[in-house]
């Protein structure tokens, strides 16, 4: 059975819709798999000791409708896969009648701390998680491909408001960050982001804007080129 817990969404989790904004879903869904990991004794304090630390690699969200302001939801979450050093996370927000208003899969690699690279997932933090099936979200590359004649934006810097307990962007940050350059008026159906590297404190952050019909790609560069994180917005449930 999923992991979950029940909320009803504040005033300071809306936007000018008075519905929870992109990024206070991905808070949601980041909440969800938190609570469930510190109840397991995998939480942020007994990873550290652990050495060891899971960063994201990737989101798929996909969208009916954003819970709009004093709605009863519940948010759900479960493992469904571990392999090497990766591991894979579904989520779901459920409306009060059980019905689908948002769900997501995510792909999370497990880090040294002490020498930054990828190691095989421990088998007792394995263990330590049921496994659920795989929700069923169509066939869709985990690479997203960045258009040509993408147009740079004005720069900016990662501040402290960016970080999180890992000192790095929090990966709901990039989305914030990435979403200042769709359309006002656009309904998003589908959220894909991609993390490359890790942006701490004073990095600049060079916007590099590709835009279609349906579609909005924001490669969140650092200023020497490199991506830390592209994500894409979509109009459509289009597929590679």
């Amino acid at each position: 059975m999923p992991y979950q817990f029940q909320s009803r969404i504040r005033y300071s989790e809306t936007g000018e819709e008075k519905s929870l904004t992109l990024p206070g879903l991905i808070n949601y869904f980041q909440d969800c798999s938190t609570f469930q990991s510190e109840e397991l004794g995998n939480g942020v304090d007994d990873m550290l000791a652990k050495g060891k630390v899971w960063v994201l690699a990737y989101w798929q969200i996909e969208l009916v409708r954003l819970p709009v302001l004093g709605e009863e939801v519940t948010v759900q979450t479960w493992a469904h896969a571990f392999k090497g050093f990766q591991g894979e996370r579904n989520y779901r927000m459920l409306d009060r009648d059980g019905r689908t208003l948002a769900c997501a899969n995510s792909l999370w690699i497990y880090v040294d701390l002490h020498t930054g690279h990828p190691v095989r997932v421990d088998q007792e933090v394995q263990e330590a998680y049921p496994m659920e099936p795989a929700l069923e979200m169509g066939k869709i590359s985990r690479k997203i491909k960045i258009p040509g004649g993408g147009v740079a934006r004005e720069a900016f810097k990662v501040c402290r408001h960016h970080l999180d307990t890992n000192h790095h962007v929090n990966n709901a940050q990039y989305i914030d960050m990435a979403q200042e350059y769709i359309p006002k008026d656009w309904k998003i159906a589908r959220v894909r982001a991609e993390y490359k590297s890790q942006a701490v404190l004073g990095d600049v952050i060079c916007p590099v804007i590709s835009a279609g019909e349906d579609y909005v790609t924001v490669d969140l560069r650092g200023a020497e080129g490199r991506s830390f994180a592209v994500v894409e917005f979509c109009k459509t449930g289009k597929t590679d």
